[in-house]
């Protein structure tokens, strides 16, 4: 039998400490996941977290979450090159399993604020998140993976995910994170069923399943009910957890799955509560759907060949100059109008970025995601 791991989203945040703390002395948590990027601000990291998070090292039972990379900036950035800098240092004092990164480019006017939002799915996309997989890979050594996105422009847009995440992490062996709370919100949102979403996926790719909750926003969806945000601010409802059940299954290389929940949505000891009654419903079901047979031989999601990667980074600078474009539209609009007037005179117009196809409430929502974000994610 595989085993899984039952993880959690842990980082140096109190209250997600405060809420873990019971789940850590009763040895539930069996793994975390840890958005090491987050501490690059700080020159040292409390000893006592550096402790807990090299114990879990030590078990190879630390996975290491990326948020401010930002893979698909379309122009090698100062920044880039700094994070994989400091990932190179953490990779040798902490012992990673795996690193994984968000899909998208982060909004804002440096692509380090701001929320990831989706690009194109072309060939020069492809190439260029491809050159950055393998140079994540080269400087943590060890299995390197990519997070499915919540946002989507389109149904269409949503249909092409899957398969463009397969063929990205192809380059280095690379692993997905199924993140099924991202899912539930593709599902209400564009009115399409989970079997339809999921038989979309390279379910064999998947080594991490994430778990959270979100909220309903007033903006109503084309069927007139309201969007589904992935926001991390709530509990787990009823419905991902069925999805948990229906997923695990179905994912023959996975290894951990990984409860989230912002440290602001956690600042009450009910709130708590509630998160440590989500963790050991998530790990019910996981101990309950794991007994499997064992692979002859499990995916260990590392290159199978050496990597080739040229000194200079792959760089689309007329995607660099759209992305700005439409960081200031979705940063500065007024409001829907006002956006679709910008988008019209802008470079974005008639490009692979189909901005003709965007659903007008999902552009709403891509706005108040980077009016909300634009100084830094949190």
């Amino acid at each position: 039998m595989e085993k899984i791991f039952s993880s959690v989203a842990c980082n140096l945040d109190a209250n997600i400490l405060l809420a873990s703390l019971p789940l850590f002395e009763q040895e539930k948590i069996q793994a975390i996941e840890w958005s090491f990027d987050a501490l690059f601000k700080y020159e040292e990291i409390p000893g006592w977290f550096t402790d807990l998070v090299k114990e879990f090292g030590n078990q190879n039972r630390l996975i290491g979450h990326g948020v401010y990379f930002s893979i698909f900036s379309g122009k090698w950035l100062p920044e880039q090159e700094s994070w994989l800098k400091n990932l190179r240092t953490f990779a040798r004092e902490f012992k990673f399993d795996h690193i994984s990164e968000h899909f998208g480019f982060m909004t804002g006017t440096d692509f380090h604020k701001g929320a990831p939002i989706s690009i194109p799915f072309t060939q020069s996309t492809l190439a260029l998140g491809t050159d950055r997989l393998k140079r994540i890979q080269e400087a943590c050594e060890c299995p390197v993976g990519l997070e499915n996105l919540a946002f989507s422009y389109s149904l269409e847009e949503v249909k092409k995910h899957g398969n463009f995440l397969s063929q990205l992490t192809d380059g280095v062996n690379g692993f997905i994170i199924l993140d099924l709370h991202n899912l539930y919100c593709q599902i209400h949102n564009f009115d399409i069923s989970f079997q339809d979403i999921i038989n979309l996926y390279p379910l064999e790719k998947v080594r991490e399943i994430h778990i959270s909750g979100g909220s309903w926003d007033e903006r109503l969806t084309r069927t007139g009910e309201k969007i589904r945000r992935d926001t991390h601010d709530n509990g787990v409802p009823e419905a991902v957890f069925k999805l948990l059940e229906a997923t695990i299954p179905l994912c023959p290389n996975l290894k951990y799955v990984v409860l989230e929940q912002l440290g602001t949505a956690l600042d009450t000891e009910e709130s708590r509560d509630n998160f440590r009654t989500d963790f050991l419903s998530m790990d019910e079901i996981v101990t309950n759907k794991s007994i499997r047979s064992s692979q002859k031989e499990k995916n260990k999601f590392m290159p199978l060949h050496e990597l080739i990667i040229p000194s200079k980074p792959v760089e689309d600078l007329s995607l660099f100059n759209q992305q700005q474009q439409l960081s200031q539209i979705l940063e500065n609009a007024l409001d829907l109008n006002h956006a679709r007037q910008l988008l019209d005179v802008s470079n974005l117009k008639n490009s692979a970025w189909e901005t003709e196809k965007w659903e007008p409430f999902m552009l709403e929502t891509a706005m108040a995601i980077a009016q909300k974000w634009r100084y830094g994610f949190v």
